[in-house]
């Protein structure tokens, strides 16, 4: 059964050209919101000829949760960076949202989540080093990301992930997800751990009931 989502409007859009540092170029109609549960600034990247859901295609969505370490400043300690950059581009050739939500961390913060590098320097996975720092493995929570999609007046969607957590979340509030469609695999020497431990995670999480 899905949960009763609050409603979110949205609040301002505008039209944003962007370029990467690899020299790939696209234009997104960047969309605010009032009303977020978490009154959090998150924001909704409309890409591609049709980012809603008319003339009978289902838009791409990617889920994105904020990394400044990876996004912004290229760390290689996680594949963050790779993915968004392959997201803007594959949503872009065929029409839909990437939601760039306020989550650093898996939810628990920017400061924390260097912290827990250093307890993975430690020899900690990075999900250990949640848990010890007193959080959840995963603490992101998709509620906005629902509340976002709804403003937006999307119906069904196909999730851009490697994660069946989002797609599960984003079911039970009610998204119909038509499929997921994996991401690129970024591997390097600095996070072989890392995606390991995301592999072995997303892989309990896929007995997890997907619920539509």
């Amino acid at each position: 059964m899905s949960e009763s989502l609050p409603v979110a409007t949205i609040r301002t859009q505008v039209t944003v050209p962007l370029r990467f540092p690899d020299g790939y170029t696209t234009t997104a109609r960047l969309f605010t919101f009032d009303g977020l549960v978490d009154g959090r600034e998150h924001l909704a990247f409309g890409l591609g000829d049709s980012t809603g859901a008319g003339g009978g295609k289902v838009p791409l969505v990617r889920p994105h949760s904020e990394c400044l370490t990876g996004d912004v400043f290229g760390s290689q300690r996680c594949d963050c960076g790779p993915q968004l950059r392959e997201a803007v581009q594959r949503i872009a050739d065929v029409g839909g949202y990437l939601l760039y939500l306020r989550q650093e961390g898996r939810g628990i913060g920017l400061y924390a989540k260097l912290d827990a590098y250093a307890l993975q320097d430690g020899g900690l996975d990075t999900y250990e080093a949640n848990v010890a720092l007193g959080h959840s493995e995963d603490e992101r929570d998709y509620t906005v990301a629902a509340q976002m999609l709804a403003a937006l007046g999307v119906g069904p969607i196909s999730v851009l992930s490697n994660n069946p957590e989002k797609t599960e979340q984003l079911g039970r509030l009610g998204v119909t997800v038509t499929e997921q469609v994996p991401t690129g695999v970024f591997l390097s020497p600095a996070n072989a751990d890392y995606l390991a431990a995301k592999a072995s995670r997303a892989a309990r999480a896929a007995d997890l009931p997907f619920v539509r």
